[in-house]
């Protein structure tokens, strides 16, 4: 019965694409497009649970973090629940299929960031895409996942831990790319683009359905991912830590000068001097923090917060902050400070553990608290960090650490290498074969802020030099990155910070990824280098080709551009190797 009413919908719809939203908006359309229960491995649709309603003109609701919400929406709001099979469980999911005249036979999913998996499901309207967003079985809607990671404290949430690692998106997919086909009556032949967005722990989320569920999508754009959590979050603990192994805490203001210092210092490096460092690897190879002890510093009393574990803004995690009036010079005790950050965290054996944010970024995670009542700086435990530790770690519900006591650089160590290995298939993200991606004719755009100071753009250096080795393991450098570049780009975007443009650098950032993506799935136009665009500064307007890793920027002597150049000195500066582990890490 359902073969033959999709059959009869796909005639009508392939002669004319005349049906209208109200024509398809409905509850039997939608149940009579359902793929057949056991066409899913795992999963049953429950047919009932359909609600559709056809909108007109409403507003976006802005959940998803590349939506503009700018122009009214029009489209059918579908929600449906399934279970896995044997479970007993119920996870809704819910779509936005735009009119029937504007589908162009695309599909979008949208990353969500922090702990959250996105609850918007218009964000592929305006490219002519159907999409959607999935509560993943615990609500996600309502609840970030770190509400829910444990049952009790020592129990952890397996079920909630593997939907929002990667699972829930890949279902929501899967069930998406058959239901799309029979909401607008086209045929099996008919290709389904389907294409993801998302950075920070989107990112992270784009990077999983491309490790676990390659053969879904056709173009991924994933910015600055969350990649290695176990490592990451623990990351953002080791500055205060450095602070309580040297018993001392540095004003804020010092490390604010240090790092205005450090770009102005670093600027020029490039070729240009435009207030950006666009090649922080010529700064850590050349400048030297200590140049800039005894430099004077004044900030006025003002209030802020610290970053959360999404974004470069307030967010879940961040913390909120308060400093007095600060007048004096940076003494080599801060700058002691800002370069073991820099320098990233090693065991006392002297051996790495992980690798750091890059030189010039903001050192927002070592500012130490600021207490009125003895006038001085003391401990600051970055939430983004302290919660991890407390909860995937210890296995306790509780939001930060209470302190540092008897916590030495090994115990962060201890900490990562037990995330690691807990986590591995489902936070860490890194798994580095991506056969079925790239063979089902997949392509990935991936970009990370060069300055980004809360996820560290070398890690994703790392990942792609770990695809690169796994995947053409018997080229030389220049065919696999040739052989790499024909389905994964990787690209540095100057000074940026975490997902946005950066306030200390006025310099270019991504507007149109997904043109260039749709371009490259549908139209074969494989980029070479990535427009950005600058938005503030002197040079406001400017439109910026990226160089595509490993190549990096040198400006021309005019200015007017720069020429994408191999560098083995600065490809070094990135490559880090984690001796710290036993096991390899991707």
């Amino acid at each position: 019965m359902r073969q033959s009413y999709a059959a009869a919908m796909a005639v009508t719809a392939s002669l004319s694409n005349a049906a209208s939203l109200a024509d398809v908006c409905t509850v039997k359309n939608v149940q009579a497009a359902l793929p057949a229960n056991g066409t899913l491995l795992g999963i049953n649709l429950i047919p009932s649970s359909v609600i559709a309603s056809p909108l007109y003109n409403v507003t976006a609701s802005g959940g998803g973090m590349f939506t503009s919400g700018s122009s009214p929406l029009t489209y059918c709001n579908v929600t449906l629940s399934y279970t896995h099979a044997g479970k007993g469980d119920t996870v809704v999911v819910k779509y936005a299929f735009p009119e029937p005249s504007v589908f162009k036979n695309r599909f979008y999913v949208a990353g969500g960031g922090g702990y959250s998996l996105s609850s918007d499901a218009t964000g592929g309207i305006e490219y002519g895409a159907a999409s959607g967003a999935t509560d993943a079985g615990y609500d996600a809607f309502s609840y970030s996942f770190d509400e829910v990671a444990l049952y009790g404290n020592g129990t952890t949430n397996w079920d909630a831990t593997h939907m929002f690692g990667y699972q829930a998106l890949g279902e929501m997919t899967s069930i998406a790319k058959p239901l799309a086909r029979g909401f607008y009556g086209v045929s099996d032949e008919t290709k389904i683009y389907t294409y993801y967005e998302g950075c920070s722990d989107g990112g992270r989320e784009g990077m999983s359905q491309v490790q676990r569920w390659g053969e879904l999508y056709d173009g991924v754009i994933t910015g600055a991912p969350a990649f290695r959590m176990a490592h990451q979050q623990i990351g953002h603990i080791v500055p205060a830590t450095i602070e309580q192994t040297l018993n001392y805490f540095p004003p804020t203001c010092a490390l604010d000068k240090i790092v205005n210092a450090t770009i102005a210092a670093c600027d020029p490096l490039d070729g240009r001097t435009d207030g950006v460092i666009s090649r922080t690897d010529l700064c850590k190879i050349h400048f030297d923090l200590k140049s800039i002890i005894g430099e004077s510093y004044y900030c006025a009393a003002q209030s802020g917060s610290s970053l959360g574990f999404g974004f470069s803004k307030r967010q879940a995690g961040s913390q909120s902050t308060t400093s007095p009036e600060q007048n004096g010079t940076v003494t080599a005790k801060d700058v002691e400070v800002a370069q073991a950050v820099y320098d990233g965290l090693h065991n006392s054996n002297g051996e790495r553990a992980y690798l750091s944010w890059q030189i010039g970024s903001d050192l927002s995670d070592a500012n130490p608290t600021y207490n009125n009542e003895t006038d001085s700086w003391g401990l600051n435990i970055p939430s983004t960090g302290g919660s991890w530790a407390t909860k995937f770690v210890e296995l306790l519900g509780l939001d930060n650490l209470s302190d540092l006591n008897n916590v030495t650089y090994d115990t962060l160590v201890e900490w990562m290498n037990f995330g690691m290995v807990r986590y591995l298939d489902t936070l860490q993200t890194t798994l580095p074969d991506l056969t079925e991606f790239q063979s089902s004719g997949g392509k990935l755009l991936h970009y990370h802020g060069e300055s980004d100071p809360s996820v560290p753009a070398a890690s994703s250096v790392h990942y792609w030099q770990s695809v690169r080795d796994i995947m053409y393991p018997e080229l030389n450098d220049a065919k696999a990155q040739e052989a790499l570049a024909e389905w994964y780009q990787f690209y540095l975007v100057p000074g940026a910070a975490h997902c946005g443009t950066n306030t200390l650098q006025p310099g270019p950032y991504p507007q149109d990824n997904m043109q260039t993506i749709i371009d490259w799935v549908e139209n074969s136009v494989q980029p070479a280098r990535l427009n950005a665009t600058v938005s503030s500064g002197n040079y406001s307007g400017e439109v910026q080709k990226l160089c595509q890793w490993p190549t990096r920027p040198v400006w021309q002597e005019d200015g007017s551009s720069f020429n994408c150049v191999n560098d083995q000195a600065s490809i070094d500066s990135w490559t880090y190797t984690f001796n710290a582990f036993k096991v390899p890490v991707y």
